[in-house]
């Protein structure tokens, strides 16, 4: 296990890491840049406010698919519509009120609060602990080091805020050791790849406050709604590869003890004892929350304290006060990042209003007559398809205003709408054949140090996935069948209250 100790506390470093940027190649951004011009010649010369609108939408894809940062491209084309439509004076007001109204809310400072929480826990090395105490523990079921990556991951993306940055640490770690216990290599990039899915459900989650803003929920109740999907998630891939180790052996070392060495209850209870600063964390967070001690904004602070205290211990003798300038360094940068996009996506609703694209929308799909049911499976195939070119925020950001108004129509609820759709952007994430974390769990795969001189082909992550998206699609209708899930929580915290 010291290799994975090794490569686990270093990952999280390195993903942390800019990577370089891709950009389109020559043709591809002249072609963009011709389609972006003949959207605003569309957009000035549309002959009623819903097809501006949808010249707009068109303008922000292309631009999306350019590669443009997302803030940009929600901004401009909102920007460009607003002028278009309303002429100098509209696009300034926008330009003067939309930053202050998108970013101002007493709930949004729960954002930076987060984000410093999970760079603290990740730049004082604690996340690497959570992998070896999983595997510790798990590790003696049929597949069982399977089941310690899959609550590793959940683990790790809840607190880390970003599900591709914990790949990359748990595809180091864990692909590995698990190709070590002489896994099936298609088994261990898949259990990877979905490791992470439960991350955003688990509060502390930033794409639901992000939600929150968007739909204009309360941030509380919006976290809490995700923690029982997201620990069921969790449970479900466990009981997964838990049936996989039991009815097929072959593809989880053969039913041999796949952690060689022998595991000791003192061992055990080892690795428990390193990881005791988690619990502490969520003791603060939800009970602070639920009891009414805190409201969310002051959980969040409360939390965010409570793990700086938990660096300066982990890190002691290793320059912790530089580790957590390191930390406040990234959270400023990352808050900047979100915030900036959330003005962009403010300025898109505002846009939306004024060419009531979303009340057609909603027309639209209340006329196709469709059922509560028949609409959110249409919603899951839509996510599916985004997926395959965007990231979870961008997908957020570009339907939510859109989809909002139906949800009362629908007899929605806003609050499990919310945890539905993050679960769907996180799968869209690894939906064949884009979704980028099946290339980057690929890449890591590349390293020998990783494959262990087997070789991990793009085929082999696509065919992992045949096994374990129909797991997470399942799921997605258990959902749909039992919204309470998402709703009891809130619903008896608001009880409480």
């Amino acid at each position: 296990m010291s290799t994975s100790a090794t490569t686990a506390s270093a990952a999280p470093a390195q993903a942390a890491r800019p990577r370089p940027r891709r950009f389109a190649s020559p043709l591809g951004a002249l072609i963009g840049l011709a389609v972006v011009a003949a959207c605003t010649i569309g957009l000035f010369l549309s002959p009623t406010l819903a097809v501006a609108g949808v010249w707009c939408i068109a303008m922000m894809l292309s631009l999306m698919f350019l590669e443009v940062p997302v803030a940009l491209s929600l901004a401009i084309p909102s920007l460009i519509g607003v002028y278009g439509i309303a002429g100098i004076p509209a696009a300034k007001n926008i330009l003067a009120t939309a930053p202050f109204h998108a970013v101002s809310q007493w709930s949004h400072s729960v954002l930076p609060m987060f984000i410093f929480m999970g760079m603290l826990l990740s730049h004082s090395g604690m996340t690497s602990k959570i992998y070896q105490a999983t595997s510790a523990w798990f590790g003696w079921l049929p597949g069982g080091i399977g089941i310690g990556t899959t609550f590793a991951g959940a683990g790790l993306a809840s607190v880390s805020g970003s599900t591709i940055g914990m790949t990359y640490a748990l595809g180091r770690a864990g692909i590995p050791e698990m190709l070590r216990a002489g896994y099936d290599k298609r088994m261990a990039v898949g259990t990877v790849l979905v490791a992470g899915l439960p991350g955003n459900l688990i509060p502390p989650s930033i794409l639901l406050v992000v939600y929150a803003g968007i739909a204009n929920v309360a941030v509380g109740p919006q976290l809490i709604a995700g923690a029982v999907p997201g620990v069921l998630i969790a449970l479900t891939f466990a009981l997964f590869t838990l049936l996989i180790g039991a009815f097929a052996p072959r593809l989880v070392g053969r039913g041999r003890g796949e952690d060689r060495e022998p595991v000791t209850w003192r061992r055990r209870f080892r690795a428990l004892g390193e990881v005791w600063g988690f619990p502490v964390i969520m003791v603060v967070l939800f009970g602070g929350m639920l009891s009414g001690l805190f409201t969310p904004t002051e959980a969040g602070a409360a939390a965010a304290l409570t793990a700086l205290v938990l660096c300066l211990f982990y890190a002691r003798g290793r320059q912790p006060l530089r580790l957590i300038a390191q930390a406040a360094f990234s959270t400023v940068t990352a808050s900047a990042a979100i915030f900036f996009i959330m003005i962009g996506a403010h300025m898109l609703t505002k846009l939306l209003a004024m060419t009531g694209l979303a009340q057609h929308m909603t027309d639209l799909i209340l006329g196709m007559g469709l059922s509560r049911v028949a609409f959110l499976l249409v919603v899951i195939v839509l996510y599916l398809i985004l997926g395959m070119f965007f990231d979870t925020l961008s997908m957020m950001l570009l339907t939510i205003p859109i989809l909002l108004p139906t949800l009362e129509a629908m007899q929605v609820s806003p609050l499990w709408f919310g945890v539905f759709v993050v679960l769907l952007g996180e799968l869209g994430m690894i939906t064949p054949p884009v979704g980028i974390l099946s290339y980057i769990v690929h890449a890591i795969g590349k390293e020998p140090q990783v494959n262990l001189g087997q070789t991990i082909s793009l085929r082999d992550v696509f065919t992992s996935l045949v096994w374990f998206l129909p797991v997470a699609v399942l799921f997605l209708f258990i959902m749909i069948a039992f919204p309470q899930m998402a709703t009891w929580l809130p619903g008896l915290m608001a009880g409480g209250s």
